[in-house]
């Protein structure tokens, strides 16, 4: 019988923890882990390393908000503050000036009176647009009449923004305030106006017909609406075309964005602001020639 010693066999440990015994192997690189080390994989185990590998590898999935939309970089509303700061800085402005709002308020064709003719009608185009970020600075609202829209932006803007993701958010403001500046030049040309009330009617449209495709409750908006349709038809020195302008507009632009094909999302979401931009320009371009040919 023999009496030769058997050889020692060594006891495996972690490869981080040499002072742990285990049987446990990294199916990934074949090292030895512990408890603390194993991370559970699609089969076995494997250590830490292999893991933060793997993730680097991996593409991570880029949010979509509820209708699809790639979600925001950040969940701060940036454009919606933007456009609150803008319209603040306007105001101010104002406030140091009356020219800086007869320059660039909404009008379509005004006579002066040293016989100058003045507004989009001769060119000045961009009273389409500037006046969305003006506000009376006195008359019968005052104050009212800015506070009142900031805060309907600072109510529904970030919602929407989150939703729509930031272009098509921004794209639907300015449509909707030039939609009004447009139907208050084709209806009554020789009025102006200023103010942010198109654009932010046409979130109010806008805000509806999204909440209806998702399933939300719009009972809130709906009486909000309701509500400012009135004082549109019944207070006096109100623009009720740049109102209606810009509710139409908006809600329309949202209900392309919000039904669109998810096939063809990307396509509707770029080509609807488009074709309204176009129809916009084509009815300022159709009465532009009608005021040209009157005079």
């Amino acid at each position: 019988m023999s009496t030769e010693p058997k050889p020692e066999t060594s006891v495996p440990t972690c490869y981080r923890h040499p002072g742990r015994e285990t049987y446990v192997r990294c199916t990934r690189c074949d090292r030895y882990i512990c408890p603390e080390c194993m991370r559970d994989a699609a089969v076995g185990h494997q250590c830490v390393e292999c893991v933060a590998d793997g993730n680097r590898g991996v593409r991570r999935a880029r949010p979509v908000t509820p209708l699809g939309v790639p979600g925001a970089a950040s969940a701060v509303p940036v454009v919606t503050y933007s456009l609150i700061g803008l319209c603040v800085l306007a105001y101010l402005v104002e406030l140091s000036s009356w020219r800086f709002i007869a320059d660039y308020m909404m009008i379509g064709q005004a006579t002066l009176i040293n016989g100058d003719t003045i507004g989009v009608s001769e060119g000045e185009w961009y009273r389409l647009v500037t006046s969305m970020f003006l506000h009376q600075r006195g008359g019968s609202f005052g104050i009212a009449h800015i506070v009142f829209n900031m805060w309907a932006l600072w109510a529904i803007g970030p919602a929407l923004e989150q939703v729509l993701g930031r272009w098509r958010y921004l794209a639907l403001y300015m449509l909707s305030g030039l939609g009004g500046s447009v139907l208050l030049y084709l209806v009554d040309p020789g009025n102006s106006a200023v103010g942010a009330s198109g654009a932010i009617f046409g979130l109010f449209g806008a805000y509806f017909v999204i909440g209806r495709r998702l399933g939300g409750q719009v009972g809130p908006i709906v009486f909000l609406l309701v509500i400012n349709l009135v004082i549109t038809f019944s207070v006096p020195d109100i623009s009720w075309e740049g109102h209606i302008g810009g509710l139409v507009t908006g809600g329309a632009l949202a209900a392309a964005m919000a039904y669109a094909p998810a096939a063809r999302r990307s396509l509707v979401h770029i080509g609807a602001p488009l074709v309204v931009l176009a129809l916009l320009t084509a009815l300022v371009l159709v009465k532009t020639a009608e005021l040209s040919s009157a005079l």
